[in-house]
């Protein structure tokens, strides 16, 4: 057992509900007002039955902006997109997610200073160094086995 050092030294799921709970604590990021009758793709029939979500996809957006600059609102579309599993006969698709969802989480943590815009060719956005700080802190806080990681 040990102290991680950055965000990627802890497994995702740990890290995202650590930072999950960190952004609705610090009560930094507003929830709109249309977050409980949402749906997060176009292939979806419902919201999402957690209450906590918009948190949860805020953090794991963090985490992924972290891992990879210059991600945009096309490649979370991608990422976050299903398979509509309810047509009966009909062959399943892939669908893309909600783009104007994942936009508005990206300009929440651009407000609250964790994002910013990317100057680069395909432009998308990248950590601040608030952010990358804010993140090492949280991923500090979580104990990590070393022994099961490798």
């Amino acid at each position: 057992m040990s102290k991680a050092q950055s965000v990627k030294d802890v497994s995702a799921e740990e890290f995202i509900k650590a930072y999950s709970a960190h952004l609705k604590s610090n009560d930094k990021i507003q929830l709109p007002t249309w977050v409980d009758v949402v749906k997060t793709g176009s292939y979806k029939e419902l919201a999402p039955y957690d209450p906590d979500w918009y948190y949860v996809r805020a953090a794991s957006i963090a985490r992924k902006v972290y891992i990879k600059q210059g991600c945009g609102v096309g490649h979370f579309r991608n990422h976050y997109g299903g398979r509509n599993k309810r047509k009966g006969t009909v062959p399943e698709h892939f669908a893309k997610a909600a783009g104007g969802l994942v936009r508005h989480i990206m300009k929440q943590l651009e407000s609250v200073g964790l994002l910013e815009k990317s100057n680069g060719v395909k432009g998308g956005r990248k950590i601040t160094s608030n952010g990358q700080r804010d993140m090492d802190q949280i991923a500090g806080r979580i104990t990590v086995d070393l022994s099961a990681m490798y």
